[in-house]
């Protein structure tokens, strides 16, 4: 199961952003519109042959990064003993790919790391992927690895002194 899909990629960050970081340098920016209808998988049959190539060609560039997400992801779950791919859809593991994929993506950027909110939320990925690699933080409610518990506290005291029998005469 793949830890995000390219419509959710369409969903956010969007096919504006994925167009202008993921076309190959040989081809001119795919039109946006054109690599949401493909992203979402929808009828290409508007757009022109060559269009539709250099969309395609864009595609393979964002699998490429979405591979390179999942393959990150599975080594940190890997090391906690998961069994992979996890059969659940964790939300949390659905941002994460997200926020890794983007960096990939994003390799050209210009700006300074200590305030790209793309570094930061790559950062804040693999900081959580190490703290769920080290058993310090859960994927969420339906994790399989999350210790259970032995339900409510016992409680054990010697019987009461006082009671209401033993205080009649007093």
């Amino acid at each position: 199961m793949a830890y995000i899909t390219l419509t959710q990629l369409a969903d956010r960050p969007g096919a504006v952003e994925l167009a202008q970081v993921a076309t190959p340098r040989q081809y001119r920016q795919v039109d946006a519109e054109l690599l949401d209808a493909l992203l979402r998988g929808q009828d290409l049959a508007a757009w022109p042959a060559d269009e539709v190539a250099i969309a395609e060609a864009t595609k393979a560039v964002i699998e490429d990064a979405l591979a390179n997400a999942e393959a990150t992801i599975n080594g940190y779950l890997a090391r906690r003993g998961y069994s992979l791919p996890l059969a659940t859809e964790f939300p949390i593991v659905t941002g994460w790919a997200r926020s890794i994929a983007r960096y990939h993506l994003h390799k050209d950027r210009i700006s300074g790391e200590q305030n790209d909110p793309i570094v930061r939320d790559y950062r804040d990925a693999l900081k959580f992927l190490q703290q769920v690699a080290s058993g310090q933080f859960s994927l969420g409610a339906d994790d399989p690895l999350t210790p259970t518990t032995s339900g409510a506290p016992i409680v054990s005291a010697p019987p009461r002194t006082f009671s209401h029998d033993t205080l009649k005469g007093f």
